[in-house]
């Protein structure tokens, strides 16, 4: 069965460039990889985001890091051959490998793959569609860095009676990921710095998946950063959790970028 997914293209190198000059103004290959002949991109992004992958069983996980998007088109009037969907996976899974890649899934029109290079780990999707479109993902593996100070904390507190902060989790569970501990440790300076204040832990999903189950999620994630600062030291009953699941998007669920905003949680002053 095929995957409806849109998934990632990437070329490398040794593949010819074909028609950059039509390409939409802003967009171009990946620096690793460059494109089949015959195509051009015709729609482009790059930000920090989540990507839908798949694990060798053919299981859709979710992965976070900075993700590059190019969707190429093939140009009928190129005078190439216009490629069959296994063509192009085959052309791009030999490509990846060949320096140094691994296959993770494949399938008739999509593949997922994993490559560390120049120190740093990738994961790549690779999907067709519309007769031969290739949608193309490369995630660069890195947390989203939380730059924000127990003391910018207190002024927005102060100011607006809430911040929301980038608290990664285990995917589809409550277990805070390593790499968030430190917007933990400023959370708890910040109860450091005013120890009358009173706080709301609220978390918040976007609208992927089944409401009730994101309401749960959203609560036991509000309780393990709650947990998390009780154990450092924090009286629980300055603490307070709730979980509010898909119910207060700030952003468009349509969209990857609105639905990276909506998976938040929100510290709220209490007291």
């Amino acid at each position: 069965m095929k995957k409806l997914i849109f998934p990632i293209v990437l070329m490398f190198a040794s593949i010819t460039v074909g028609l950059a000059q039509t390409d939409t103004e802003g967009c171009k290959d990946h620096a690793l990889l460059t494109r089949m002949p015959g195509y051009y991109i015709t729609e482009c992004t790059q930000n920090y985001n989540q990507l839908d992958f798949y694990d060798s069983k053919g299981q859709d996980i979710k992965l976070e890091g900075n993700l590059t998007y190019a969707w190429y088109v093939f140009n009928l009037e190129s005078g190439k051959t216009e490629p069959s969907y296994f063509q192009i996976i085959k052309n791009y899974s030999n490509a990846i490998i060949k320096i140094g890649g691994r296959k993770i899934y494949e399938d008739n029109n999509l593949g997922c793959y994993a490559l560390n290079k120049n120190g740093k780990d990738y994961n790549i999707k690779v999907a067709c569609t519309n007769n031969s479109d290739i949608l193309l993902y490369v995630l660069e593996m890195e947390p989203m860095k939380q730059e924000i100070t127990a003391n910018e904390m207190l002024e927005a507190l102060n100011k607006d009676g809430f911040i929301s902060l980038n608290i990664l989790f285990e995917t589809g569970k409550s277990t805070i990921k390593t790499e968030s501990m430190p917007v933990i440790d400023q959370v708890y300076q910040l109860m450091d710095l005013d120890k009358t204040l009173k706080i709301s832990i609220e978390g918040h999903t976007d609208n992927v998946g089944d409401a009730a189950s994101n309401k749960k999620l959203s609560t036991e994630r509000a309780k393990s950063v709650m947990d998390a600062l009780v154990i450092k030291g924090i009286d629980k009953t300055r603490l307070s959790y709730i979980g509010w699941g898909q119910e207060k998007p700030v952003a468009d669920n349509r969209t990857d970028e609105g639905r990276a905003k909506n998976r938040r949680v929100e510290i709220i002053r209490k007291g």
